[in-house]
């Protein structure tokens, strides 16, 4: 017997190296600090440094409905894998 329904079969998972990342942690004396803890950072990873600056170039941006004397409060750093980046793994 077939299957009625192919479109609705999962497509097996293909692992692609994600080695180009962005940091995003708060700077020293933000008050979200006491909220989130002194060590809170969060890590977006890429395939391609450039997709990686692309989405920093976004990330760290002057939002469009930002008032004129708010301030980005976030700490953006560029970090890479080198093992998967060098193809070790």
């Amino acid at each position: 017997m077939g299957i009625s329904q192919p479109q609705n079969l999962k497509a097996p998972v293909v692992e692609k190296l994600h080695p180009y990342g962005i940091r995003v942690s708060l700077p020293p004396g933000d008050p979200f600090r006491k909220i989130l803890g002194p060590e809170w950072h969060r890590i977006h990873w890429y395939p391609s440094p450039e997709e990686r600056d692309a989405a920093l170039a976004e990330m760290s941006r002057r939002h469009q409905y930002s008032r004129a004397g708010d301030k980005p409060s976030l700490v953006f750093d560029k970090i890479e894998n080198l093992a998967e980046s060098r193809g070790l793994i």
